[in-house]
C-alpha cells in the first residue's frame, strides 16, 4: 500500500498530519510568552520537572539537550511525591499536558505546601485551575494534541522557561535550526520511500532492543522505547551504555532469537567517549541479532539529538501502520485510568 493508504486504513485522527507539522509546535512554544512574577532574577539551587509520560520525556530530552550548561542539580520527577531536597529554593516545573494527571497534581501540591518557586505548563485542567489559584506562573500551552504527539510544545516550553527565568543562556539561534530541520524533515518522512519507512518495515516481527549512551542520547532511546510502546502496541526494552556493559550483556549468552526475536537498534553520536564509542562496538560484535545503526549526520550536537528524536517518532508511527494498528490507540491506559478513579 501507499502512505496515504495506510493512514486512510489506519490513522483515523490523522498523526500522519501532526507528525509533518510537528514544526509549528516549536513555533507556538517559542513564541509563547509567560509572566514570571517573583521568580524572575531569582537564582535557584536545584531544578526539578516533574510530569508523567509524554509530558515528562522532555525533562529526560532537556538533560541530553543541555549537558553541561545546567549549573544546579536538575532531576526529573515521575511520582506522587517530591524528593526529600525540595525546598524553597528549587525551581519546580510542573509539566501535565492534560492538566489532570493524578501523580502530578499531588506533587504540584506537595510543592505548594513546601515553598518551591513553582511554574506550570499546561493546556489547563485542574493544574491549571490550581495554579491560578495560587498565582503561580503558568504556561497555557496550545491544546488538541495527545501528549506524546506533542513533544514540540512540551519540550521548547520548558527550553523557554528556563531562558526566561535565566537559568541557561539563550537558545535562539538553536531553535531556529531546529524549527527549519523538522520542517525539511516532515516532507522527506512523508514521502514515499523515506528512510523512516524503511526501518519500520525491517522491523515488523522483530522486538525493539534499544542502545543509547548515558548522558548524551539516553533521551533518544527511551523517548523511542515508549513510541514503539504506544504507537505501535509493541514491546521494546531500552539500555544505556556503559551501565548495560556491566550487566544487561551478559544476559545475551543465552539469546536464542526462537524464544526473543530481537533486533538491536543502537543510536550512535561523534560525541561520545572514545571508550564508549568502543563499547557500542564490542557490544554489538558480541550480540548475535541484527542490528540496525541510527545516527544523525547534522553538524552540531543540538541539532543530532533533535534529528534523531524526530526520525524515532516517524519510526515508530510507520512501524503502527504496517503492522495494522491505530497510532493514536491506547486503550489500556484509558482503562487503567478508569479503574483507578
Amino acid at each position: 500500500m501507499k502512505i496515504k493508504e495506510y493512514v486512510v486504513k489506519y490513522d483515523p485522527q490523522n498523526q500522519f498530519d501532526v507528525l509533518v507539522n510537528t514544526y509549528q509546535q516549536i513555533e507556538s512554544a517559542w513564541g509563547n510568552s509567560f509572566d514570571a512574577g517573583v521568580l524572575k532574577g531569582k537564582r535557584f539551587k536545584s531544578i526539578i520537572v516533574t510530569g508523567l509520560g509524554g509530558s515528562a520525556i522532555s525533562g529526560d530530552l532537556m538533560a541530553n539537550f543541555l549537558g553541561k550548561e545546567l549549573k544546579v542539580p536538575y532531576i526529573v520527577n515521575r511520582n506522587y511525591s517530591l524528593p526529600a531536597f525540595a525546598n524553597k529554593n528549587t525551581l519546580l516545573i510542573v509539566s501535565s499536558y492534560s492538566g489532570n494527571t493524578e501523580e502530578t497534581i499531588s506533587v504540584l501540591t506537595e510543592g505548594i505546601e513546601k515553598g518551591c518557586s513553582i511554574v506550570c505548563a499546561t493546556t489547563g485542567g485542574k493544574i491549571g485551575k490550581i495554579a491560578e489559584d495560587n498565582n503561580i506562573p503558568c504556561v497555557k500551552v496550545m491544546p488538541g494534541f495527545q501528549p506524546r504527539y506533542s513533544l514540540g510544545l512540551s519540550f521548547f516550553t520548558l527550553l523557554k522557561i528556563l531562558q526566561e527565568l535565566k537559568v541557561i543562556r539563550k537558545q535562539d539561534k538553536f531553535v531556529k535550526k531546529i524549527t527549519t530541520m523538522w520542517k525539511k524533515k516532515g516532507v522527506q518522512f512523508s514521502k514515499e520511500d523515506n528512510k523512516a519507512l524503511e526501518y519500520a518495515k525491517e522491523l515488523v516481527g522483530f522486538i525493539p532492543v534499544i542502545y543509547s549512551a548515558v548522558d548524551v542520547t539516553s533521551a533518544v532511546g527511551y523517548r523511542m522505547k515508549c513510541q514503539f510502546n504506544e504507537n505501535a502496541k509493541l514491546h521494546a526494552f531500552h539500555g544505556i551504555i556503559p551501565e548495560l556493559n556491566h550487566n544487561e550483556i551478559i544476559g545475551w549468552e543465552s539469546f536464542l532469537d526462537k524464544q526473543f526475536n530481537a533486533k538491536l537498534i543502537m543510536i550512535m553520536d561523534k560525541l561520545y567517549h572514545t571508550q564508549i564509542t568502543k563499547r557500542f562496538e564490542i557490544s554489538a560484535s558480541l550480540i548475535n541479532c541484527e542490528k540496525i545503526y541510527l545516527e544523525s549526520s547534522e553538524d552540531e550536537f543540538k541539532l543530532r539529538l533533535m534529528d534523531l528524536i524526530y526520525l524515532g517518532d516517524w519510526i515508530t508511527y510507520y512501524l503502527a501502520l504496517v503492522r495494522g494498528y491505530d497510532p493514536s490507540e491506547i486503550e489500556n491506559i484509558n482503562i487503567l485510568k478508569e479503574k483507578l478513579a
